[in-house]
C-alpha cells in the first residue's frame, strides 16, 4: 500500500475533526448573541483556518446584493463588483466553470447558495480547493455551516427591525396620546356662541390641532392650526405651540403680541425645517367684535346672514420660518347675528375629482350657502360627505379639520 492511499483516510479525518471544531465554533459565536460584524469575521476565518478554504467570498442580499467578506487569495476587490446574472440564476452547488461568467470569475471553483424558505439569502464562492472538496459532502458541509450563520444572522436582522418596530409602535402611541389631550374637552355652545369641531386624520398621527380658551367673561380665543409634516415630530411641535398659546394667553390676549411669540417659540423648536399655518382669533361677545390674525393659513369664511360671505386673510407669513415676522396686520371685523366663521384646514379644500378640478373654497362657499341652517354637527358630517363623493374613488391626503362658530 503506498503512502498516498494511507495518508487519504487520515487526510479526511482530520477534515471531519475540523468540521466538528467549526461547527462547535459557529454554533457558540450564535448562542453568544454576537453582533453580526463579529460573526462574519468568525464565519470568515473558520472557512479559511479551520476548513482550510484558501479563496472565499461572500454576497449577502439584505436591500440589494452586497459582498460582505472580500476575497482571501486574490487581488481582486469584489466589493465593488455586481454579482452577474449567471451566479444569481445559482439555485443548488454548482462549478463555476459550467458558468459563463468573466475572467476575474473564475478564480473560484465553486458557487454555494444559501437559501432559507426557499429564498437565496447569501452566494459563498470558494477557491484553491484541495481534493477533499471534490467530494459533494464536504462541499455540503460548507453550504450548511453556511446557512446556519446567514439564517441566525436574518434572524438578528429581523430581530432588530421587531425591536425598531415596536419603539416606532410606542412613540405612535405616546404622540397620538399626546395629541389627543392638546383638544379641548368641551366647546361652548350658550347664549352667545356655538362652537363645534370635527378632527379626521389621514395617518394615525396627524398635524393638526384646533383650541378654545377662555380669556375672560367677555372674550373667548380660538384658533385652527397645521404643521408640516405629519407623525412623531410634528405632534411634539404642535404640543409646544399649545402649551405656548397658552402661556402667552396668561400674560396678554394681545393678538400682535400672542403672535409674535409663538413665532419665536416655533422658530427656535422646529425640527428639521417644520413650519406651522394657523388662525388664531379673539372674539368679544360685548361689542361683537372679531379680531385675528391668518398666520399663512387657509381663509376662514365668515359667512353672513344673507348668505354672502367675507374670507378672514389679514395676518402674517406662516410661522417659524422667520426669527421676526416680516410684517403683522391684525384683521378686525363686526359680527353680525346669525353669522357663521368656519375655519379648516387644507385637506378640507385640497380635494380633487377624477378630472382633477379641485373642490376648494368655492365648493365649500357654495355648500354652506345651501346647507346653513343645518344644526352644527349636521353642517360638518355633511360637508364632509360632500368631500368625500366629490371623488368616491379618492381616499383623503391629509388631516381634515373643521371648526365652526355660529354666533347668535
Amino acid at each position: 500500500m503506498s503512502d498516498n492511499t494511507s495518508q487519504k483516510p487520515q487526510q479526511e479525518l482530520n477534515l471531519k475533526k475540523l468540521e466538528l471544531t467549526a461547527l462547535l465554533e459557529i454554533t457558540q459565536a450564535i448562542n453568544a448573541n454576537l453582533p453580526e460584524n463579529a460573526l462574519y469575521k468568525i464565519y470568515r476565518f473558520t472557512l479559511l483556518a479551520q476548513l482550510q478554504i484558501h479563496r472565499l467570498v461572500l454576497y449577502v442580499h439584505d436591500e440589494d446584493w452586497a459582498c460582505v467578506i472580500n476575497s482571501a487569495g486574490t487581488d481582486q476587490d469584489f466589493t465593488k463588483l455586481t454579482l452577474p446574472k449567471e451566479i444569481l440564476g445559482v439555485k443548488e452547488i454548482t462549478k463555476v466553470s459550467t458558468l459563463k461568467v468573466d475572467k476575474k470569475w473564475r478564480c473560484f471553483d465553486i458557487v454555494i447558495p444559501v437559501l432559507h424558505n426557499g429564498k437565496v439569502l447569501a452566494f459563498v464562492m470558494i477557491g484553491k480547493l484541495q481534493s477533499y472538496y471534490n467530494n459533494l459532502d464536504a462541499l455540503n458541509f460548507v453550504q450548511t455551516i453556511s446557512n446556519i450563520m446567514l439564517v441566525a444572522i436574518e434572524n438578528h436582522k429581523m430581530a432588530r427591525q421587531r425591536l425598531a418596530q415596536e419603539s416606532i409602535r410606542r412613540e405612535i402611541e405616546i404622540a397620538r396620546e399626546v395629541q389627543t389631550m392638546l383638544f379641548p374637552k368641551s366647546l361652548p355652545n350658550d347664549k352667545d356662541v356655538t362652537i363645534h369641531a370635527s378632527y379626521i386624520p389621514h395617518s394615525s398621527i396627524g398635524g393638526d390641532y384646533y383650541d378654545f380658551v377662555e380669556i375672560d367673561a367677555d372674550q373667548f380665543l380660538f384658533c385652527v392650526a397645521d404643521v408640516s409634516g405629519k407623525g412623531v415630530p410634528a405632534s411634539l411641535l404642535m404640543s409646544n405651540f399649545q402649551a405656548g398659546l397658552r402661556t402667552i394667553l396668561r400674560q396678554t390676549s394681545d393678538l400682535n403680541t400672542v403672535v409674535s411669540e409663538l413665532n419665536n417659540l416655533i422658530y427656535r423648536n422646529a425640527i428639521a425645517e417644520k413650519f406651522i399655518t394657523t388662525f388664531v382669533a379673539v372674539y368679544n361677545r360685548k361689542t361683537r367684535e372679531l379680531s385675528y390674525v391668518n398666520a399663512g393659513h387657509n381663509a376662514p369664511i365668515l359667512l353672513y346672514k344673507d348668505n354672502s360671505h367675507y374670507l378672514l386673510n389679514d395676518g402674517c407669513t406662516m410661522l417659524g420660518v422667520f426669527d421676526v415676522l416680516p410684517f403683522m396686520n391684525v384683521g378686525k371685523v363686526h359680527v353680525p347675528e346669525g353669522s357663521i366663521v368656519v375655519c379648516y384646514t387644507d385637506g378640507l379644500t385640497e380635494v380633487f375629482d377624477e378630472d382633477e378640478a379641485e373642490f376648494g373654497i368655492e365648493g365649500t362657499i357654495d355648500f354652506l350657502q345651501r346647507n346653513r341652517y343645518l344644526s352644527s354637527k349636521m353642517l360638518h358630517l355633511q360637508l364632509l360627505r360632500e368631500i368625500n363623493l366629490y371623488n368616491e374613488q379618492s381616499t383623503f391626503s391629509d388631516d381634515i379639520t373643521l371648526l365652526s362658530c355660529r354666533f347668535k
